[in-house]
């Protein structure tokens, strides 16, 4: 007997009832987008490893799916280079291109190479897969889709009210309740700076992170372990124990950063962000965290990150700003910032809350049941004019047993099903039924649409 087929592990294959899913998730999200004026692109799916290489560091380097060139790939490698079996040095010559890491870079070398041709600022989304050679486990796939939208060529605060609303109008669509937590990198660097440790900005950030998984006395041991001397621990306290309204923290924050330009700077930009968004009546909460520390090597200014509050799972929207997205290809200067919904993450939350509309995951709402060449020749008028009504209509294909033909309607959550034989044809009529109920009436082709609520 023949091996079983299999996919490749950390992908998946997704059936009707998940794609219908999915679709929602995909269909809202591009909806807000749109309503915002974002623009969608779309980029290959490969890339050139000129492009890709060195962009995400040595362990994303490492990360990257090669693709082998076409052909005889092993023609420019010579034998003791196969012999000495050194990766790095091989992939230069039997590889060219590689499978995208994530939707950033590709979208850089698209702003680079299409400079001329976009209106600035341009605000662009971008729902794509992208690949990770990593160790597949919960939650983490080689295949996973990326939701991203990002405004570059403007350095206006107004772009992050703008994301932040986006992302409040988007949960609030889906049903789910978040907290968005904002922060900013430059009050990080303020807060290194006024405590003297500014090269030790990434282990002072780690440690504060953990305060409510392992309290204040470890966090201070834990910094104590990473080389931060006493004194920088004790004026590091009133940050980490700050507690009060946005307002209040960013007027103790001012305090401890009255002597940094950079902390000052960082604090000014969250004031403008927090009070333009009193104005927006946010559904979900806002929450200045000074612990928020993602992408300290990529963002320049404010930070954002979504948790859900009602579902225990890892962040499931974040993003920021950044100052030189196009640098890595030559075009310096060009400011950004941008956000990006974790599509999965956002799927298993509205699994566990069960909060798919049912509008949004019917499939076939009617089903003509085909009971002979007479019949079906009867009911086709009947299909047309409910496609025209945007019903959506199936007509069994084959003249089976009828029981074969309700089983289907059945296994497809089919909601209602028209029958017609001799007596429907000579009234000019058909039954419809309700397949939750059992009822059964007879309607005309405008009482059928009326009666399907459409």
């Amino acid at each position: 007997m023949a091996n079983k087929p299999s996919i490749p592990k950390g992908t998946r294959d997704f059936g009707p009832d998940e794609m219908a899913k999915r679709n929602y998730i995909f269909d809202t999200i591009k909806s807000v987008y749109a309503l915002y004026g974002f623009q969608q692109i779309e980029t290959p799916a490969m890339e050139t490893l000129q492009t890709l290489m060195g962009k995400y560091g040595d362990e994303g380097d490492k990360l990257l799916f090669k693709i082998l060139n076409s052909g005889d790939f092993l023609k420019n490698a010579k034998d003791e280079e196969l012999l000495e079996r050194n990766p790095l040095k091989l992939q230069t010559k039997v590889a060219e291109k590689g499978l995208r890491y994530d939707l950033t870079v590709p979208f850089a070398r698209y702003v680079v190479m299409h400079r001329e041709e976009l209106q600035m600022p341009f605000k662009r989304y971008q729902i794509q897969p992208v690949w990770r050679a990593d160790r597949p486990q919960k939650g983490r796939y080689r295949e996973f889709y990326q939701c991203d939208a990002d405004i570059v060529g403007s350095v206006s605060l107004l772009n992050e009210v703008e994301l932040m609303q986006i992302i409040d109008m988007v949960f609030a669509k889906f049903g789910i309740r978040v907290q968005i937590k904002i922060n900013n990198r430059k009050i990080l660097s303020g807060i290194a700076e006024v405590i003297g440790e500014a090269d030790k900005i990434v282990q002072i950030t780690t440690a504060i992170d953990k305060l409510d998984k392992i309290g204040l006395e470890s966090v201070n041991a834990e910094l104590a372990k990473e080389g931060i001397p006493t004194d920088a621990i004790e004026k590091l306290q009133p940050i980490i124990q700050l507690s009060g309204t946005n307002d209040e923290k960013l007027d103790t924050i001012a305090k401890v950063l009255s002597n940094s330009e950079i902390g000052m700077k960082g604090v000014e930009e969250s004031r403008y962000i927090l009070d333009a968004l009193k104005k927006t009546n946010l559904k979900n909460e806002i929450e200045l965290d000074l612990t928020l520390a993602r992408g300290l090597n990529y963002y320049t200014g404010a930070i954002f990150e979504v948790k859900a509050l009602d579902v225990q799972i890892g962040s499931i929207t974040g993003g920021g700003r950044y100052d030189n997205l196009t640098g890595i290809f030559g075009m310096p200067g060009l400011s950004g910032v941008g956000i990006s919904f974790g599509a999965d993450r956002i799927y298993d939350v509205l699994n566990t809350l069960d909060l798919y509309p049912k509008s949004s995951v019917t499939g076939t709402q009617l089903l003509f049941i085909n009971f002979g060449e007479k019949e079906m020749n009867y009911v086709l008028p009947f299909v047309a004019q409910a496609r025209k009504a945007n019903i959506r209509t199936e007509i069994f294909p084959d003249s089976v047993k009828m029981k074969k033909q309700m089983a289907y309607a059945n296994a497809k959550n089919i909601p209602f099903v028209v029958l017609a034989g001799d007596s429907e044809i000579e009234q000019g009529k058909v039954t419809l039924k309700d397949m939750e109920s059992g009822e059964q009436t007879l309607v005309s082709s405008e009482e059928l649409i009326s009666k399907l609520g459409l």
